[in-house]
């Protein structure tokens, strides 16, 4: 196929990989959905912002500066709205790494609802806030609504806080569909919502979107159209995080070592060549629940 040196330019990380192409019905239903989030969540994330007096803004320990959605934390501002950072999935990463990296911003938490982490802090921080609103924005309760990347884990958040599953959960990105209240205390409702990405950010065909947000579980392992191409992108920036997770030195190979797992797992078409897209997904799959830690070169 002709202009796939054009393709390549798009990103500094590319490492001779062959181009694979793939559409079918899934993929179309699949952009139909985008557009319908383009539309729909953010709108709901902006009325979620609306009715709540205090906004949690859930960000993955992994990624905290990438996981800020800076257009709606602009609105939060301009709503006058009281924002903590809530940094989840601290368990993933190294602590001290962490608070070097999030020092610009304030006030924040960090907590593991896997390790049963930080949650009281978290409720004294709505707590202090939820006493100096003296008119809710919605009545005679306290409302906290919850925002953030998809993925980032803010149903769990929800669940951590309350002490018990209130919220559904799934470790797919896009879940959490509509947006639901929840009682807190008898003062305080928590409001959910649906991971959003910021506006300008919503792509099919940028490979740089899409690996971005392939790495950061905004886009499912299952729906990306090239999953040899995100763990490339990947394998560049946290070679040491999948050397260490495989026990292989990658060369910073992907193709090697698509080839080299997809024969330890027995991902094998018929005729014995290495299912490419099925070991790939299965890498990306293992990257987005955190069995491969992020840790750079």
């Amino acid at each position: 196929m002709k202009g796939n040196n054009n393709l390549y330019k798009t990103s500094n990380f590319i490492l001779n990989m062959k181009p694979r192409y793939s559409f079918s019905a899934h993929h179309t239903r699949n952009t139909e959905n985008i557009r319908r989030q383009r539309e729909t969540y953010p709108n709901i994330s902006k009325k979620v912002i609306e009715m709540s007096d205090i906004i949690l803004e859930v960000l993955d320990a992994r990624f905290p500066q990438e996981t800020r959605n800076l257009h709606l934390e602009e609105l939060i501002k301009l709503k006058q709205r009281k924002l903590i950072y809530v940094v989840n999935k601290a368990d993933l990463v190294d602590l001290d790494s962490l608070r070097a990296a999030i020092k610009n911003i304030y006030p924040y938490v960090l907590i593991s609802c896997w390790k049963r982490m930080g949650s009281k802090q978290l409720r004294d921080q709505i707590k202090m806030y939820a006493k100096k609103i003296s008119s809710p924005a919605s009545g005679d309760r306290i409302t906290v609504g919850i925002v953030g990347y998809p993925n980032t884990g803010k149903s769990s958040v929800i669940n951590f806080l309350v002490g018990k599953s209130s919220a559904p959960t799934s470790s797919s990105a896009g879940f959490t569909k509509g947006f639901q209240k929840i009682k807190l205390t008898p003062e305080i409702v928590l409001l959910d919502s649906p991971g959003v990405i910021p506006e300008s950010e919503y792509s099919e065909t940028a490979r740089d979107l899409i690996a971005r947000h392939t790495k950061l579980g905004a886009r499912d392992y299952s729906k990306v159209r090239v999953p040899e191409n995100v763990v490339s992108e990947l394998l560049h920036e946290y070679r040491k995080s999948f050397e260490e997770h495989y026990k292989m030195d990658t060369r910073n190979d992907a193709e090697k070592i698509i080839e080299m797992l997809g024969k330890q797992k027995g991902f094998l078409k018929k005729g014995g060549a290495v299912d490419d897209d099925r070991t790939a997904r299965f890498i990306l799959k293992e990257w987005q629940t955190g069995k491969i830690r992020a840790t750079k070169w």
